[in-house]
């Protein structure tokens, strides 16, 4: 049987309903497998799905033998079944994203059963990884009930103090909380990755990374993370969804310069595909293909109507059963908003000799500074985002915010900038250096009021035109204008994620009087929720905005 090609068939006919990533990832790897990329080892396949229907049992809200669906004998196959010219699996690092009750967990314990007791290599390390060990014990208890109910299997195996031990093939099963700073000693086999959408920045990228790193010595390893979508951003979640989008956007398109698509690398996204449909049954289908199954149809029809009830309640529901990640309920823009303006490829290049405005948010002390270019043409405001720390801070803040600032530095978003505070000089060297290189003219830069006045005699000693903008309720006008204009897909930046987390950071304060006057605020209104991102270029689209008549075709770079 070649369940591969029997569901992609049954997708193609309309028999079953899938988002359009998934539909993707099977016509990439069909097209790999019709070329001789790889090959489908029908066997290896089989002897997957037969193993996990004779051996995996249910041990939650059901009872007996797992019977696979379709959509997961095909995903099964893909794992084990896609070889290597040497027979090996293609496969390293899977990635399966579905809605809640369609058997997630359960599936990992089978692809662990399996993996444990016949993927044939001696001294096997299997690894369930999580944040914190009750977590990690989830999946990990789920494979020991289903192994507790087949004599055949418990035979094979000793639970130990801390793991679960099979002798014949010296295979260890493990749970284990995060500490990358004591896995490098790590070989691991198999690593299942639980609900990794709610891993938190940069301390869930460390672990993952150190985990995949101890890869080397293993012919076949396996991870596989397995999640709903979630809130975290800047997580872990949120670099194998770009992963997986680059891959499944660019592979049937003619190779580009510098850009190698991933060969072992396997997303499934049971994604829905329009949010403004979340409360239909058959765009429900897309992101929870157990649907029937596991979970009834009733039950989503139920919570269809208690999400109509609450802004709360559809965000949950969103994230629960649509896998459309989202920001906090008190956020004041939609992930899928913000997500939609992220504009890939936007070069300044293509603005050559435009007009511009700047805005600029300093911080206080030790936060971050942020500055921001924003070139207006076609009716589209294009922004261009650059933050600041200084440098002694940098391990702290990662460590207090959970945001992975040295990847952002690698990237070119975040400048390291003096000892002890930021050296606002290198604020100045950013806007000269993007203005000579790109032969822009600057025709305003709005600053918060508060901004140290030695940058601001340093903005106008270059002969630029300076405004002050005083943060508060004041800036109500244009916080409508910029609503309206993320709305309408009318603001672009280059995928910046940490200028996207900025953005899902904002909350607004209504006054009590008058509602239509509101104040920008941080979501959770901590120290680590940080909006400077966006304050930089409300600053500036605040100047544009006063400015306006005087600068009139200028401003939006018409002939």
């Amino acid at each position: 049987m070649n369940y591969i090609a029997e569901y992609y068939a049954a997708i193609a006919a309309g028999k079953e309903i899938v988002g359009v990533f998934v539909k993707r990832v099977y016509q990439y790897v069909l097209h790999r497998l019709n070329i001789g990329e790889v090959f489908f080892n029908a066997q290896k396949a089989e002897r997957a799905v037969q193993f996990i229907e004779t051996f995996v049992h249910h041990h939650e809200g059901g009872q007996g033998l797992l019977k696979l669906e379709l959509w997961q004998k095909a995903a099964i196959s893909l794992i084990f079944g896609v070889v290597d010219a040497e027979g090996l699996r293609v496969f390293q690092e899977v990635l399966i994203v579905i809605g809640r009750k369609n058997g997630k967990s359960l599936l990992a314990a089978a692809i662990m059963e399996y993996t444990a007791f016949c993927d044939g290599e001696y001294g096997g390390k299997i690894y369930c990884l999580a944040p914190k060990l009750d977590q990690a014990r989830i999946v990990y208890d789920g494979f020991y009930k289903s192994l507790q109910q087949e004599p055949e299997l418990t035979a094979l195996a000793k639970k130990r103090r801390s793991d679960i031990y099979l002798a014949h093939n010296n295979t260890e099963i493990k749970p284990l909380a995060f500490n990358s700073k004591q896995s490098d000693g790590y070989n691991p086999s198999l690593v299942v990755c639980d609900e990794i959408a709610s891993w938190r920045g940069d301390a869930g990228l460390k672990q993952y990374e150190v985990m995949k790193s101890g890869f080397g010595a293993r012919k076949q390893p396996l991870m596989l993370s397995i999640s709903t979508a979630g809130y975290e951003n800047g997580s872990t979640y949120d670099e194998l969804i770009l992963r997986a989008k680059s891959l499944l956007d660019n592979w049937d398109k003619p190779p580009q310069e510098g850009r190698e698509l991933e060969r072992r690398y396997l997303p499934l996204l049971y994604i829905i595909d329009d949010v403004t449909k979340w409360d239909d049954i058959d765009e429900l289908k897309k992101a929870n293909p157990n649907m029937g199954v596991s979970v009834r149809k009733s039950f989503f029809i139920d919570e269809i109507v208690i999400a109509k009830q609450s802004l709360s309640k559809r965000v949950e529901f969103l994230v629960k059963y649509c896998n459309v990640k989202q920001n906090s309920s008190l956020a004041w823009l939609s992930y899928e908003e913000v997500e939609r303006c992220a504009t890939p490829g936007l070069s300044l290049e293509d603005f050559r000799g435009c007009y511009c405005i700047g805005g600029v948010d300093l911080s206080r002390t030790t936060d971050l500074t942020a500055a921001s270019i924003v070139i207006e043409r076609d009716d589209v405001i294009n922004v261009w985002t650059q933050f600041f720390m200084h440098r002694g801070r940098i391990e702290a803040a990662t460590d207090e915010d959970g945001i992975p600032y040295q990847r952002f530095v690698e990237e070119g978003v975040l400048t390291l900038s003096g000892d002890g505070h930021v050296d606002y000089r290198d604020v100045l060297d950013w806007f000269k250096t993007i203005i000579e290189q790109y032969e822009l003219t600057m025709l305003v830069i709005g600053y918060d009021k508060y901004s140290a006045t030695y940058l601001v005699d340093d903005l106008k000693r270059e002969g630029w035109l300076v405004d002050d903008v005083r943060q508060g309720e004041n800036l109500s006008p244009v916080i409508d204008e910029f609503k309206g204009l993320i709305e309408a897909g009318k603001i672009r930046y280059p995928d910046n994620a940490l200028l996207r987390a900025h953005l899902l950071n904002v909350a607004l304060k209504h006054n009590a009087k008058n509602p239509a006057r509101v104040c920008p605020i941080k979501c959770d209104n901590t120290p680590t929720s940080r909006i400077d991102g966006f304050m930089s270029i409300i600053d500036a689209l605040t100047v544009r905005m006063k400015y306006t008549d005087a600068f009139a075709w200028r401003l939006k770079n018409e002939e």
